[in-house]
């Protein structure tokens, strides 16, 4: 492990997390907890065998992860964060929700997982409106599926299907991840720049009438002005706005029933 040799607390903890994939290897330890060599090596996308052996090594050195040998019918070893590990996780947080800036453009050659889909918004995200009906909405983006369940002033989510969404949304991982987090709102998600995204509604009893699912699941302010931050719903948590793209509060009303729209 390389060092910076500077007495400073932030090269000092660079010195431990600095390196190119380590970082990311304790993402996919929060998202997934205890995992195997192979289950990591599937959550990294381009990352060789043997320097995530190489990293995995320099974090357990570090006191940042442990190992264990799980008994039958797994039997084989988990890698686990540490409690000193796990402290990384505020961290994470808080370089995500920076980054989302970046996340305008959705370049041909990344990767994308489900995982990735499901945490934005868990992490991101705050429920606005308590007191307003529960809401389940399905997430597809490039064919990755996630569940988004908001109500009680939480924000929950989970890889796969929901059985009975009052919301589903389709599109492109830009699409949705920008409509989520508050870069976009539902008309420029579905109807302009390409965005491609298809927004169908199921009408159920568990959202009352004066709330459009569109509404809850779009209105996602985030460091904007305080005009922004006046609707009902998900709430970015104080993220940076990517240049070249405007968020509205002004999200479509849907008329009662099915609707399904995408982008010409």
């Amino acid at each position: 492990m390389r060092s910076y040799g500077q007495y400073c607390s932030i090269a000092r903890a660079l010195d431990v997390v600095g390196d190119r994939w380590t970082l990311l290897i304790v993402r996919e330890l929060l998202l997934q907890g205890p995992c195997r060599f192979t289950d990591l090596k599937n959550g990294l996308p381009g990352i060789a065998a043997n320097l995530l052996s190489t990293r995995l090594k320099e974090l357990e050195d570090a006191g940042l992860i442990s190992r264990e040998h799980a008994p039958p019918p797994v039997a084989t070893v988990l890698y686990t964060l540490t409690e000193n590990g796990l402290r990384l996780e505020p961290v994470l947080k808080a370089l995500g929700l920076w980054g989302l800036q970046y996340m305008a453009v959705e370049r041909e050659a990344d990767a994308f997982q489900a995982r990735w889909l499901a945490y934005a918004p868990a992490w991101f995200t705050t429920d606005a409106d308590p007191d307003a009906a529960p809401a389940v909405i399905q997430l597809v983006a490039s064919g990755e599926q996630a569940v988004m369940e908001v109500g009680g002033g939480q924000v929950r989510t989970r890889i796969g299907r929901a059985a009975d969404p009052d919301l589903v949304l389709d599109g492109p991982p830009r699409a949705i991840l920008g409509l989520l987090t508050g870069v976009i709102d539902i008309d420029l998600a579905t109807c302009a720049n390409g965005y491609g995204m298809e927004s169908t509604v199921v009408p159920c009893s568990k959202l009352p009438p004066s709330t459009t699912p569109n509404t809850r699941a779009a209105s996602a302010p985030s460091s904007r002005p305080s005009a922004s931050r006046s609707c009902d719903g998900v709430h970015t948590k104080n993220a940076p706005s990517p240049p070249g793209l405007s968020a509205s509060c002004d999200a479509a009303n849907p008329p009662p029933g099915r609707r399904s729209s995408r982008a010409m």
